[in-house]
């Protein structure tokens, strides 16, 4: 009997994982009240507005979506400053990167991103049957001197998460002043900026700028954090039109559902909620860097809305100690460090149960060694 073998390069894939479910821990733990910190979502959840929008909207699903998504497209032109011609809206960010390598990336091409960092850099050039050339971080953050030393005549792409998930460390403007100035005008440089809102460092590049000078620039953006929307997964990039015009080459009809483009719009305008998410974010690093502190772990500082702290113990029992205390948390082994672990910062009563049953987890997990 023969088998249908599956393409060559996708041997490299290792499929995603995302983060627990609360559901999931509710259903098989039978745990009453479970919080999630593991996948960087707002914990205020998303604008009233947005929601109040997408209640009005509900009747009109029978419809196919704007296949342009215009109105949306309109909305973040004017909030940026730049044309609707300059934007391209995904069905989440991930789809977008998946759009980046599918129009631009050959077989045997090279995407450079630092390591550790988002794992769907792996999976979309793995998928074009590119040559993946991860560059390891210096002090957790992304080295932008080597990144520009592994350029070769074959690269094509350039990852860089700014801030960086896992660490939340950001590459600072002087830094990628200098980088882009030596990157050859046929390399892509995207930056992806998911979590750009919660930053407050002054020295953050202002990206937006760079699509005057640079035409091999892209940016991408999310409704998924501080936006409060991840379920319903809206991203966009920016970029000079003859990238955005190359790209809708390879973009599915309807991509976007009309829910997702009539919340996303409503969210964008509602400054308030977006000031508060920030606010609690702000908020909340500083309770659990002081806990941290106090409990003498070290953490990476974050410009995110998450912490990378090593616990000086096994992360995957730390992750199943938390978990049977109704705390889902990411553990860093999936990252090579398998001793720390990615925390969402969370709302007050939210990280105080974190730390509670942190102390917990970790003495019982130093009683048994």
């Amino acid at each position: 009997m023969s088998v249908i073998s599956k393409r060559a390069c996708l041997t490299k894939i290792k499929p995603y994982v995302p983060g627990k479910p609360v559901e999931e821990v509710e259903r098989e733990l039978g745990l009453k009240q479970v919080i999630k910190l593991a996948s960087n979502e707002n914990p205020l959840g998303p604008s009233s507005k947005a929601l109040q929008v997408l209640r009005e909207a509900l009747a009109s699903i029978n419809q196919y979506p704007d296949g342009n998504c215009y109105y949306l497209k309109t909305a973040l032109a004017e909030n940026l400053g730049i044309k609707d011609t300059n934007i391209i809206v995904g069905n989440g960010s991930d789809e977008i990167i998946g759009f980046i390598t599918s129009t631009f990336l050959n077989a045997g091409e090279e995407v450079i991103y630092g390591n550790p960092s988002f794992s769907e850099y792996d999976f979309a050039t793995y998928l074009m049957g590119g040559l993946a050339k991860p560059v390891p971080l210096k002090d957790y953050r992304y080295d932008l001197t080597a990144m520009k030393e592994a350029v070769t005549e074959r690269t094509r792409i350039i990852f860089i998460c700014n801030p960086n998930n896992p660490t939340g460390t950001i590459v600072l403007q002087e830094e990628v002043d200098d980088f882009l100035k030596d990157i050859p005008p046929h390399v892509l440089v995207v930056f992806d900026e998911a979590y750009n809102e919660y930053v407050t460092h002054p020295q953050y590049p202002r990206s937006i700028d760079y699509l005057q000078e640079y035409k091999n620039v892209i940016i991408l953006r999310t409704f998924s954090k501080i936006y409060g929307l991840a379920g319903l997964r809206v991203g966009y990039a920016v970029a000079c039109e003859e990238i955005i015009s190359s790209l809708y080459s390879v973009r599915e009809p309807f991509n976007v559902n009309s829910l997702a483009q009539k919340g996303a719009a409503a969210a964008l305008a509602d400054k308030e909620h977006l000031a508060k998410s920030r606010r609690v974010n702000e908020e909340g690093k500083e309770f659990l860097t002081r806990e941290f502190t106090a409990l003498g772990l070290p953490f990476i500082p974050t410009e995110a809305n998450f912490i990378f702290v090593d616990t000086g113990v096994d992360a995957v029992a730390l992750f199943k100690c938390l978990l049977q205390k109704g705390v889902i948390i990411r553990s860093g082994d999936i990252f090579g460090l398998p001793t720390f672990i990615r925390v969402t910062i969370g709302t007050r009563e939210e990280n105080e149960m974190f730390i509670k049953a942190l102390k917990e987890a970790l003495s019982e997990i130093s009683a048994k060694n």
